[in-house]
């Protein structure tokens, strides 16, 4: 069973081991360039004055992302941070951060501005965790009366640091909240499917 939330959810959660070992506690998420896969986390200390870690915790050494937690088996879990970073993009306070850039459809009109990522865990041990769309303050010409808006996303995405590009039928798909945004990304994407055949 999955679910579907925010990345700055799991913003301050503690990485905790197995034996009961508070070890880290989340600083930002990562995910993999060009895309939707989560590649892992980077880390801070625990504690109110505690810094950045110069080490980083991949997805794939992640046991479970709890509603209080993320779960590894012990502190070999966590790796030099250039190891997740590495063709990645942060989804907080990092280089090649995504909040605030521009989404604008393949036909040239601005959507909004980044604000979050909407990702889908799985309970339990996963392979994979994904981006499934973006929380955007939608632009003028949107049209919606929301402070934010969820657009879905693609399987694959053209983005730099400034500009994210999606298909312009991705209008017909924006949600207003979580609840049914998950069958709006799989419809976008089987349209998007039978578009490719």
């Amino acid at each position: 069973m999955s679910r579907l939330m925010r990345a700055s959810e799991t913003t301050g959660r503690p990485v905790v081991t197995l034996g009961g070992e508070d070890i880290a506690q989340v600083k930002d998420l990562v995910f993999w360039a060009g895309g939707g896969e989560v590649g892992g986390f980077t880390l801070a200390g625990r504690g109110l004055f505690a810094g950045p870690l110069h080490t980083a915790l991949p997805w794939s050494n992640v046991l479970a992302l709890g509603n209080d937690a993320v779960i590894v088996t012990d502190d070999e879990a966590l790796t030099p941070v250039d190891t997740v970073l590495h063709g990645s993009h942060g989804a907080g306070g990092s280089g090649g951060d995504v909040l605030g850039s521009q989404v604008i459809t393949d036909e040239g009109t601005e959507l909004g501005t980044v604000v979050d990522a909407i990702i889908e865990v799985d309970r339990g041990r996963t392979a994979r965790c994904d981006v499934m769309g973006y929380e955007i303050r939608p632009a003028p010409a949107l049209g919606h009366q929301s402070a934010t808006v969820l657009v879905p996303l693609p399987d694959t995405l053209s983005a730099s640091g400034e500009y994210l590009v999606v298909p312009a039928g991705v209008r017909d798909f924006i949600r207003d909240d979580l609840a049914g945004f998950g069958t709006a990304v799989e419809d976008f994407r089987d349209r998007l499917g039978g578009q490719e055949r």
